[in-house]
């Protein structure tokens, strides 16, 4: 069945990949009422505030499991027991990924390796496994975070922002192999957000909280949208950034 004319938040459990996530604690406190609810992430036995959370916000049951990001050999099984154990997914958010230390990583290849196996590598071997399950079952949405970072990179921070452009083409092309398939992917560009990942750092023009980026996560889900900008001025901002020469773009701040 095709998603043209389709409208609305597919049924079913939500699993949130990365269940320390702010962004992907406020999605689930969104989506919870009436359903289960699974946390992945390492420590998974260490989740009990997020899970009260979660479950204060009217999820039927909140289940955590262990999951790490960068053991791709145990993702399929990982997800493959959830399915059966839970149900076919409604809604999949991939909530992990690490920003990295850019001065670190230009001196340490092992380290820039670590940050893009993390930001795409591991975010592949998710989506592929994602994608085929939910294909089978004809339905399910996946939310995969992108960043303005990887709109066009920057010299700042190049090595995350090279694997979120990775991520997005990626999840770009996926999207389309979907399409028709009952499957939605969801690609959500946001911009600098204020929150734990970002602790110390000064904020960037048009800034955003996780709070937000959640609302329009939301938003984009129930209207099936293929793509969201968080805040929407960064679209025709961006598009102005990438006619600059390379000259000027070089020297872009963060």
């Amino acid at each position: 069945m095709g998603l043209r004319g389709v409208r609305g938040i597919a049924e079913g459990p939500v699993l949130v990949l990365g269940g320390r996530s702010e962004i992907g604690l406020e999605v689930a406190r969104r989506l919870a009422a009436g359903r289960t609810v699974i946390l992945a992430a390492r420590r998974s036995g260490d989740l009990a505030d997020e899970a009260a959370a979660v479950s204060a916000a009217g999820a039927t049951a909140v289940h955590c499991v262990e999951f790490d990001a960068d053991d791709t050999a145990s993702h399929p099984a990982l997800l493959e027991k959830v399915t059966a154990e839970h149900g076919g997914l409604g809604v999949a958010v991939l909530a992990f990924g690490v920003l990295g230390d850019q001065d670190r990583a230009e001196r340490d290849p092992d380290h820039a390796i670590a940050v893009v196996h993390t930001d795409y590598v591991a975010q592949i071997s998710v989506l592929t496994t994602l994608a085929n399950l939910m294909r089978v079952r004809g339905d399910g949405q996946i939310v995969v975070f992108s960043s303005v970072a990887g709109a066009r990179v920057r010299r700042a921070n190049y090595v995350y922002g090279s694997a979120k452009a990775g991520l997005d083409g990626f999840a770009s092309g996926l999207a389309d192999a979907l399409y028709g398939s009952g499957v939605h992917l969801l690609l959500v560009r946001p911009g600098f957000v204020v929150g734990r990942m970002t602790e110390g750092m000064d904020p960037a023009p048009l800034s955003s909280t996780p709070d937000q980026v959640a609302a329009a996560v939301v938003n984009g889900l129930r209207r099936r949208a293929g793509r969201v900008w968080v805040p929407r001025a960064l679209q025709p901002m961006f598009f102005a950034l990438g006619l600059l020469p390379q000259a000027v773009w070089r020297r872009m701040p963060r």
